[in-house]
């Protein structure tokens, strides 16, 4: 019977049986791990952009809002208050999301703030099921022919 020993005629090392599979474990969790940090963090990406659209978008939609007694006469143009948070808030009621819709004291420059959630597909292991998410947009009225007055 031969039995193999280390140097200088050290017992076998049978203490390492299986540390390969631990390791393998720990390792895989670990890139598990960031690999759901990196998609979840890249849906929150999107759903931030997505956010920013329909902010501006619901911005620009109220910024179409003339008034019209000042828009007839030529006078001022000037966007209408009510139908301009009207025409913003009714097109993030479509987009099914919530958001604020200001406008400047001035009349002339509305912001719109989008609040959303983005729900996590990985990170739940963790206990991090959804994250918060904020879009803006602001639009502001420009009128004129070759430049805005």
């Amino acid at each position: 019977m031969t039995t193999t020993t280390g140097p200088a005629g050290s017992r076998p090392a049978r203490g390492d049986r299986g540390g390969v599979a631990v390791f393998v474990a720990i390792c895989t969790m670990a890139l598990l791990a960031i690999a759901g940090l990196v998609l979840d963090g890249g849906g929150k990406l999107r759903a931030t952009e997505r956010a920013d659209a329909l902010a501006v978008e619901a911005a620009r939609a109220g910024g179409q809002a003339l008034d019209p007694a000042g828009a007839i006469t030529g006078t001022v143009i000037r966007v209408d208050p009510a139908a301009a948070q009207a025409a913003a808030t009714e097109y993030l009621r479509q987009a099914g999301v919530h958001g604020t819709v200001t406008l400047s004291p001035d009349r002339s420059q509305l912001t719109v703030v989008v609040d959303t959630t983005y729900a996590t597909r990985f990170l739940p292991v963790i206990g991090i099921a959804s994250m918060d998410v904020t879009g803006h947009g602001t639009a502001t009225l420009l009128h004129g022919v070759d430049q805005p007055e």
